[in-house]
């Protein structure tokens, strides 16, 4: 059998090596690879950040804040900086679900590939309506641990075109980020 990917270090490293080795020896010829995923929420309300300006110089930040938000996916394979993306207009069990279909397929996964998925407790991560597509094992990470999620990180490089900018649609909100996340797929 090949070696996981997964480091050992601490409680949940060496549960999620446990996972990854299980896998590994219910499917023997199978390259077995472990990622993260996680959801961020954006929106038409301003990400605001600071910015230089020259000492007695009024700054101007055109705000225009309204509610309404869509969701980005995001898929990592820690290691090597691999990433997968989705936009998905909610968070539901059946757009999770729908966001796995696609990740996987478009991973490979399946008799020769297999794939250790990170992810958080979030409610529509579990349960019977969640439908996990074959060659797809869940690990949850432990309640409260933002700090062992790797995807985590990918949130402020998602941000930074958005940033001080106001968007009128969600429409327009969407071209810059899908922009954004096919650079970060490109640049791992």
């Amino acid at each position: 059998p090949r070696p996981s990917r997964c480091r050992r270090a601490g409680g949940f490293s060496q549960s999620l090596a446990t996972a990854v080795a299980q896998v590994q020896r219910a499917h023997p010829r199978a390259r077995v690879e472990c990622w993260t995923m996680d959801e961020h929420r954006v929106g038409l309300k301003p990400i605001l950040r600071r910015v230089w300006a020259r000492r007695g110089q009024p700054l101007r930040a055109v705000v225009r804040p309204r509610y309404e938000w869509e969701y980005v996916y995001g898929f990592v394979e820690p290691t090597r900086g691999t990433t997968h993306w989705l936009l998905v207009p909610t968070v539901n069990t059946a757009a999770f679900s729908a966001a796995l279909a696609n990740f996987a397929h478009d991973q490979g996964a399946g008799p020769r590939k297999q794939i250790v998925l990170a992810l958080d407790g979030a409610g529509w991560h579990s349960g019977n309506a969640v439908q996990v597509p074959a060659g797809l094992h869940l690990v949850p990470l432990p309640p409260y641990s933002p700090e062992l999620q790797p995807a985590e990180r990918l949130w402020p490089l998602v941000d930074e075109p958005l940033a001080n900018r106001v968007f009128d649609t969600l429409a327009a909100l969407d071209a810059v980020l899908g922009d954004r996340c096919v650079c970060l797929a490109e640049h791992p």
